[in-house]
């Protein structure tokens, strides 16, 4: 969404026409989406950031308190929205086949736009030890797989946290293959590779195409 403010409808009173336009943080948090996850936490100052945003530095301090704090929001928006996990990790499906799933739809995700490649949370994580930014998304990658791991031990409590392992890592590896530009047709093979890893790590038979 590009838009940064709420402009007046054409039907305004003229009073109402007078008032300054309303600050939308949604449109604002998705703008800020948008930028952090072409171009990445440190590339976006804070100059131009306000200015895509339509609004100035003291307006930003006292609509989100910080740069920092923004991209964590940014970060929770986009877990909440992308890939949500609890559309995909649900009890009433086969856990093989739910994480299949999960692995195709990442594949997708990540290459679907050709701006936006791999997953901001994880490609955000790989930054800097040092970094605020890194230690926010990876407090957020841990979570998410907490998510699954969780999943996994109601029904395979043995191999939850091998199992687990493995599928973040193979996430992690198709947002990196995203980010350098590798090909859906490319990724959802690796994705189709790793479900039958992910059969065998819970001990089932492999899947026969």
């Amino acid at each position: 969404m590009n838009a940064k403010l709420i402009a007046p409808t054409q039907g305004a009173s003229k009073a109402a026409r007078g008032r300054p336009r309303a600050f939308d943080p949604e449109a604002a948090l998705a703008e800020g989406q948008r930028l952090f996850h072409a171009y990445g936490y440190d590339a976006v100052g804070l100059s131009a950031l306000t200015e895509a945003l339509g609004i100035k530095p003291p307006s930003f301090y006292t609509a989100f308190g910080s740069k920092a704090a923004f991209f964590e929001r940014v970060l929770e928006r986009y877990a909440s929205t992308e890939l949500v996990l609890a559309d995909v990790l649900r009890t009433d499906l086969d856990p093989a086949a739910a994480l299949a799933d999960l692995l195709e739809r990442a594949a997708r995700r990540y290459a679907r736009d050709p701006a936006r490649r791999g997953c901001l949370v994880l490609e955000s994580a790989r930054g800097n030890d040092d970094s605020e930014s890194a230690a926010m998304a990876r407090r957020i990658a841990e979570r998410r797989r907490d998510q699954v791991r969780r999943f996994i031990a109601a029904t395979h409590p043995r191999q939850a946290g091998a199992v687990t392992d493995y599928v973040a890592l193979v996430m992690s590896g198709l947002s990196a293959g995203a980010r350098e530009g590798m090909s859906v047709t490319r990724l959802l093979a690796v994705a189709r590779a790793a479900a039958e890893s992910v059969r065998l790590l819970l001990g089932e038979a492999p899947v026969r195409g």
